[in-house]
């Protein structure tokens, strides 16, 4: 296969599965066939284009193969007679998702996310599923970002889309009167999709730099179809004030470079400088929510001329605030770094302690490496190396182990770092 048909199917997945699959589920109703059916019309591209050449539409190509797909399976199944002919029926040129309706959303992309957070489902069914079926990320990388096994979570796929079944819920998209319903699940697909660009979850890449740069776009369309929305412009300034660090979070060999020794003149003045007015446009609104609260957060951090003018109290009161409005186990944790910084290693290590005993993050490699490195700086060593194996033992990507083995390298040996 040609580097040129490996890039290009490699493109058309980033592009149009999230579409292929829409389509499919708009026409079958079949949640499972039209993945299915979509995996397979790629697999079909793999050993076809490298033949045939590329196509003049890729998209086209792979609904027309997807759909094909489908058709052959819906006949092998005599009960469903009446749903074949309506697949075999449908021009696989139309587009049911093009901007004939009434949604007032333009990009093909967010109103895909739109028609799949259905309201009948809970929060974090309908987030999961949105992102199972139209960003193309795994079972497990969507388990990780919910902190449940990758099985548990393919049980709430499926029953999800079990519901969805049973109650004929529709495949469309929703009025323009409809979206606000939806809006706290689409913010939480994007942030979640920004989430697994920016540190991802599997893999020796640390950072997924498309899905970064896509929920970075998908946020700003947000923010221009809800202007009154004070929580999309927090998303959306969140996103750019991490996004403004991109060029330094790892080194030139994909190792993992920490805040604090990230080189402050590469970071994106620009893109801070936009996150912060973007912020304060969401803050105008005084109606201030989490995603606000952690834009305020990464301003504190993006706008400090180096590591040490960082304003630890302020954060740490922006944490306890976070707290209250999302009590996570991972905002805590994250709140006791802060308070570490703030009040000192002990102070910190007494809420981590408490988040260690209650196990709700049993398997969350950040927990055993914040509590390692506060146990270093404590200068309790032995203690601090044993949870630095922990924590390698856990950690899901290439450069994190890498970062985690010289910590622990550097705590065995009594280095400083």
């Amino acid at each position: 296969m040609t580097a040129e048909v490996e890039a290009a199917v490699a493109e058309a997945f980033r592009q149009e599965w999230g579409r292929v699959v829409a389509t499919l589920i708009r026409v079958t109703g079949d949640w499972d066939l039209a993945e299915e059916c979509a995996q397979e019309a790629f697999a079909l591209a793999l050993e076809r284009w490298p033949r045939d050449g590329l196509p003049h539409r890729p998209g086209a190509w792979l609904t027309t193969t997807a759909r094909n797909r489908a058709v052959d399976r819906l006949r092998r199944r005599s009960t469903e007679a009446a749903k074949l002919r309506e697949v075999a029926t449908t021009d696989s040129g139309d587009d049911p998702f093009s901007p004939g309706d009434d949604s007032g959303i333009e990009d093909d992309r967010l109103r895909l996310i739109f028609t799949c957070c259905h309201p009948a489902l809970p929060l974090e069914a309908r987030v999961a599923l949105t992102l199972r079926t139209l960003t193309g990320m795994t079972t497990a990388e969507i388990a990780r970002a919910f902190l449940v096994t990758e099985a548990t979570m393919a049980k709430r796929l499926v029953r999800a889309k079990r519901k969805i079944s049973n109650a004929g819920i529709p495949y469309r998209v929703p009025p323009a009167h409809l979206l606000p319903e939806r809006t706290g699940s689409v913010l939480a697909v994007l942030y979640l999709l920004f989430n697994e660009g920016y540190s991802a979850s599997t893999g020796s890449d640390l950072v997924r730099w498309d899905l970064c740069a896509e929920a970075v776009r998908l946020a700003r369309l947000l923010t221009r179809l809800m202007p009154d929305e004070p929580e999309a412009y927090g998303l959306l300034a969140l996103m750019l004030l991490h996004h403004s660090r991109r060029a330094t979070r790892v080194d030139a060999t994909g190792g993992l470079v920490t805040l604090e020794r990230q080189d402050r003149t590469r970071w994106d003045r620009d893109e801070i400088d936009e996150g912060v007015a973007v912020l304060e446009t969401a803050l105008r609104h005084d109606r201030a929510g989490p995603y606000q609260l952690q834009a305020a957060i990464a301003a504190c951090h993006a706008t400090a001329a180096d590591a040490a003018d960082t304003d630890w109290t302020r954060i740490a009161e922006l944490y306890r605030q976070l707290v209250r409005v999302v009590p996570s186990p991972i905002v805590r944790l994250n709140q006791a770094v802060a308070v570490a910084m703030a009040d000192g290693p002990a102070a910190g290590l007494e809420l981590v302690e408490t988040l260690h005993a209650a196990g709700e993050l049993t398997g969350y490699h950040l927990l055993p490496a914040t509590r390692a490195d506060l146990l270093r700086r404590l200068d309790r060593r032995a203690e601090a190396a044993r949870a630095y194996r922990e924590a390698l033992d856990l950690a899901p990507t290439e450069a994190e182990r890498r970062y985690l083995a010289d910590r622990l390298a550097e705590t065995v040996s009594g280095g400083e770092s």
